[in-house]
């Protein structure tokens, strides 16, 4: 069964950010659903998403994704949706109000990290709560990053 789950072409990662875990320390991560149109679902099918400038927001009660970028799909005509536009994030209210905590009385930020589509082929966003990293922080994770990759190459000489 796990064999099949893995060839399920809606089990799959529409959109990463992969530069958030260099620039940002990630404290939690959360599930959230977006609300998006038909277009929208099937431009991201498609791969094309990208979300390294974009953020989260709690704005009115509710939570926004903004300046995620999902290009038109191409065969809809006039029923196109705007690429730049804020979608909603549905959270639970309790989560809402713990992110919300986190972002104004602790400085964090809300950085998405990857868009998929879960085993029911409902888009999905992983948001981490995160705190910015300093020049020397960075460079710390780097220098770790290369210490491990090298004990590893020494390790793998030895035994």
């Amino acid at each position: 069964m796990s064999q099949n789950r893995k060839s399920d072409p809606n089990n799959k990662v529409a959109a990463e950010n992969r530069k958030a875990r260099f620039s940002y320390e990630v404290l939690d991560t959360l599930e959230t659903g977006l609300v998006l149109t038909g277009t929208e679902v099937k431009s991201l099918r498609g791969g094309q998403a990208n979300i390294q400038e974009s953020y989260a927001s709690v704005e009115g009660g509710e939570l926004w994704l903004i300046n995620s970028y999902l290009p038109e799909y191409l065969q809809a005509n006039r029923f196109n949706h705007e690429p730049r536009r804020r979608r909603k994030l549905l959270v639970s209210k309790r989560e809402l109000a713990r992110l919300a905590q986190g972002v104004e009385r602790e400085g964090m930020t809300l950085v998405p990290l990857k868009i998929y589509f879960n085993d029911r082929g409902r888009a999905k966003l992983l948001l981490a709560v995160a705190r910015g990293k300093k020049l020397h922080d960075k460079r710390e994770t780097e220098k770790q990053r290369d210490w491990n990759r090298e004990k590893g190459r020494l390790l793998k000489e030895r035994g």
